[in-house]
């Protein structure tokens, strides 16, 4: 199921033509390797706006990958960002959902985790000083959302069918970056009311936000793998090209809008 060899082949005749380096990093969290992912465009001769990829549940796979390489494709610097330590991935759903829960469990080390990513990509030469966004999706939507609310120094933060619930909702100020959401109304991961407490969350906290709704769009929208998922194990999960079309060609809408990339 998986699409290594494939995103290989893509990666190198991309790079190719686009002049886009990609490579694996490593870096610490505390005591903890984290195995990262690094995109760039080596004809770019400018410092770079530098964009966080959190993964879905699964880790940091070639889909994470993917995403990183259309974001170098259009200039940015980005890094697929490891939440389990050691680079660990996996293809099993309970074995994402324990490990998605051990970090959700631990507020203290994900923000430790997602701090180390982020002071790594801004110590990248090729990055500009204080120009980060982060996007995320499923389980990384809400890490990513987790830490603009820790008012982690963002300048934009973007899911895309996000977990949008949380124990600890933002109060006015909290929250420093622009945030855009993209959201299925048929996912019943993040069902109607979870939708509706965010948005008071929101409003209450004084939010600059974006909410982008797709009907009939399920979790996982965005990952062409999705419907292998459901086959596979059964998962409330579907792709849905125009939603996922619609989303990226919003996201680039949004980060030339809040990032300085020039």
């Amino acid at each position: 199921m998986k699409t290594a060899v494939a995103l290989s082949l893509f990666l190198f005749s991309s790079s190719a033509l686009a002049a886009v380096v990609v490579k694996d990093v490593t870096y610490k969290a505390g005591d903890t390797a984290m195995k990262g992912f690094l995109a760039y465009d080596d004809a770019a001769k400018a410092r770079r706006a530098g964009v966080l990829v959190v993964p879905e549940w699964w880790g940091a796979n070639a889909y994470a990958r993917k995403r990183a390489h259309m974001l170098a494709s259009e200039g940015y610097v980005a890094l697929v960002v490891d939440m389990y330590g050691n680079g660990r991935t996996t293809d099993d759903p309970k074995v994402a959902g324990a490990l998605s829960e051990g970090v959700n469990k631990n507020p203290a080390q994900r923000l430790a985790r997602f701090r180390a990513a982020e002071s790594f990509l801004a110590a990248q030469p090729n990055v500009k000083k204080g120009e980060i966004a982060a996007l995320g999706y499923c389980f990384g939507g809400g890490v990513v959302l987790n830490m603009a609310r820790a008012g982690e120094p963002l300048k934009a933060v973007i899911t895309y069918h996000g977990v949008l619930a949380t124990d600890t909702p933002a109060k006015p100020g909290d929250i420093k970056a622009k945030l855009a959401i993209f959201h299925g109304e048929a996912d019943p991961i993040v069902p109607a009311a979870q939708l509706a407490a965010f948005k008071a969350e929101m409003d209450n906290a004084q939010v600059d936000y974006m909410l982008v709704t797709y009907p009939g769009a399920k979790h996982a929208f965005t990952n062409r793998e999705a419907d292998s998922y459901a086959a596979e194990y059964g998962l409330p999960v579907k792709y849905d090209p125009a939603a996922d079309k619609d989303s990226w060609t919003r996201t680039l809408e949004f980060l030339r809008a809040t990032l300085d990339n020039d």
